[in-house]
């Protein structure tokens, strides 16, 4: 089973993003069409999950906010940030919802690992953390990438956002992802000194996808 693997240069708008997974989706349900990870970057952009608490969102005005049937709850998207968008067909992988957000967890920690960065899961707490607890100190994580799937037919859509260089000020007109607690924040490989260009850790995603999911053909960009 080979997946498509399709690139996006330049910023793509949310609602044709979403436009486009739902019609793909639609199709390797009924036979179709062909698994797909679709790689963007979006504009400046607040999306609310299913679980989304309307208090959650500070500054409503900051940026535009879309509806999302993703699970989760607020969260941002904009340039410098690697949204991967997996479309996949769990009733050939194994109709295991828990274990395929465990195994993209593992694809964005190896994809971490490329650059010596540690990233891990927490019990409780969808999406990748990196440990920023100074010996002696009080816990202090930050989240890198951030988990929000959604299964129709068995087939996922939405799915994973990694933090490469974006403007981290961006995230405070949500609480991301409902999470409050002051010892957990967000994070980058920027902000963690790795200045990696998105070609390097498209390249990093890739082969840890391999290693994780199995092979990928590159494609066509959904237009």
């Amino acid at each position: 089973m080979t997946t498509g693997w399709a690139i996006s240069d330049g910023l793509v708008g949310y609602p044709e993003a979403v436009a486009a997974m739902e019609s793909r989706a639609a199709a390797i349900a009924e036979g179709r069409a062909d698994e797909l990870v679709w790689l963007v970057e979006h504009p400046a952009l607040y999306t609310r999950g299913a679980s989304a608490k309307e208090d959650d969102l500070l500054d409503p005005a900051r940026f535009p906010v879309f509806d999302t049937q993703r699970g989760g709850q607020f969260t941002y998207h904009g340039p410098g940030q690697r949204v991967a968008y997996v479309m996949l067909d769990l009733t050939r992988r194994g109709r295991d919802v828990k274990q395929f957000v465990c195994s993209l967890e593992d694809w964005v920690i190896g994809t971490l690992a490329t650059f010596n960065v540690k990233g891990e899961r927490r019990k409780g707490r969808v999406g990748v953390w990196v440990d920023r607890t100074k010996s002696g100190g009080a816990l202090h994580e930050d989240k890198i990438a951030a988990i929000g799937v959604r299964l129709k037919r068995w087939v996922s859509y939405h799915g994973v956002s990694l933090n490469v260089e974006p403007d981290l000020s961006h995230f405070g007109g949500i609480t991301p992802c409902g999470v409050s607690d002051p010892g957990l924040g967000v994070t980058s490989l920027a902000d963690l000194g790795q200045l990696i260009p998105m070609h390097d850790v498209d390249v990093a995603l890739k082969a840890a996808f391999e290693e994780t999911f199995g092979p990928v053909e590159r494609v066509k960009a959904p237009a």
